[in-house]
């Protein structure tokens, strides 16, 4: 599942705002572009690690939008968590419930990263961050 900081809007009342987004769509529609004329090869492009592909196989959200470089297969959107008191490599979080418990065992706020990921060509790209500020435990607040 991905998550975007409209998806955790309207959690119970106390919680604490979601922080803003950054989208990189631009950087996103150049490369695909620039595959488009021939100045990047598939293997320039479709370069997916194999624990990306597993996770988009695995516990991805396919979205209704085509690969742009194959042309063939769904997208799907994976997200990773980053911050103190988790995994130095992230965890990958798939589910609301999943994220609102990697914000609450981490000691400050927490950086989410949703990738779109082909798992049939291996294209892969950041589709946008935000953060999401430490959810404190109901004993703390």
């Amino acid at each position: 599942m991905s998550f975007r900081p409209e998806a955790l809007r309207g959690a119970a009342s106390g919680d604490p705002p979601v922080g803003g987004q950054v989208t990189y769509r631009l950087a996103r529609n150049a490369v695909v572009s620039e595959f488009h004329k021939g100045r990047l090869s598939r293997l320039d492009v479709c370069d997916a690690h194999p624990d990306l592909l597993r996770a988009a196989r695995g516990v991805g959200e396919v979205t209704s939008e085509e690969c742009p470089i194959c042309e063939e297969t769904n997208l799907v959107l994976v997200s990773y968590a980053f911050g103190p008191g988790l995994p130095p490599s992230g965890r990958c979080v798939a589910s609301k419930s999943e994220l609102t418990r990697a914000s609450r065992s981490s000691t400050g706020d927490v950086s989410c990263y949703v990738v779109e990921v082909c798992p049939s060509c291996a294209w892969n790209h950041l589709a946008h961050t935000f953060v999401l500020p430490r959810r404190r435990r109901r004993a703390e607040a």
